[in-house]
């Protein structure tokens, strides 16, 4: 099969694509070390080549990766976007992807709204909650979507400290996201995958975001092999250490005054 398949396996032998997970830095890898580069590669194509997730998933979960604010990487976004629509990814589904990753950095509020509420004086919150009331004395204070949000069934307690300090602002937050998941551009099993893509990085590492996707993606289906394929796929985003530095290198080896 193609590449819109899940039958055709990538090997070393295949050399660059400049689609998926491997970019120009395959051939100088394979001429400096080569028994490294394919030992590597196994591991590496192993997501695309298992057939546990759709090949289209996991280019979507690439885009992921190298969409996320702590990455912000253009070339592997755009190696993983060239394969998610060679492998029949529409512009809805790859925009919903880009979508959730620009609001994944809601955990920052998550993390440190807590810690605001417990280390601030009670005359410092009562000073900040005045100030907020000024600021916000002729705007509308309803809040139809976390009320929304809470009648499904969906706020997190997490987010409380959150609306505490920033009533207004984390309804705008919320109507936001939850445009993002209206309709049905993706499955909800394929979303929460997503998801757990986003919170699971080495670099992005936020555990109790992580176990609600994990939750919300077993309930919604997802088997735990699909779960540890996403994963896997965390863990090879770092191949990207040797898509952006391994062409740096090659070229300034090749540098007057450099040598090999």
């Amino acid at each position: 099969m193609d590449i819109k398949g899940n039958k055709t396996p990538i090997t070393a032998m295949d050399g660059p694509s400049e689609t998926g997970f491997w970019g120009a830095a395959m051939t100088p890898l394979q001429d400096w070390d080569p028994s490294w580069a394919e030992t590597y590669f196994k591991m590496v194509s192993d997501p695309w080549n298992s057939e546990v997730l759709p090949r289209k998933l996991v280019e979507l979960i690439g885009v992921a990766l190298n969409a996320g604010s702590i990455s912000l990487n253009p070339d592997g976004m755009r190696r993983h976007m060239r394969a998610a629509l060679q492998a029949g990814a529409t512009r809805e589904q790859i925009l919903l992807v880009l979508k959730m990753a620009s609001v994944m950095s809601f955990d920052s509020c998550m993390l440190a709204a807590p810690i605001v509420l417990e280390e601030a004086s009670e005359g410092e919150l009562d000073a900040a909650g005045l100030m907020r009331a000024k600021r916000h004395k002729n705007q509308e204070q309803a809040t139809p979507a976390v009320e929304q949000v809470k009648a499904l069934g969906r706020w997190n307690v997490d987010w409380d400290p959150v609306y505490d300090l920033a009533p207004v602002w984390t309804e705008q937050f919320m109507a936001t996201a939850m445009g993002i998941h209206a309709g049905d551009v993706l499955p909800v099993k394929e979303i929460e995958l997503l998801a757990i893509a986003f919170e699971a990085p080495y670099t992005d590492i936020y555990t109790p975001s992580t176990r609600r996707h994990i939750k919300n993606a077993l309930r919604a289906g997802a088997s735990v092999e699909e779960i540890v394929e996403v994963l896997k796929l965390c863990v090879i985003q770092s191949v990207e250490a040797c898509n952006l530095g391994v062409p740096i290198l090659e070229e300034e080896l090749s540098a007057p005054g450099n040598y090999r």
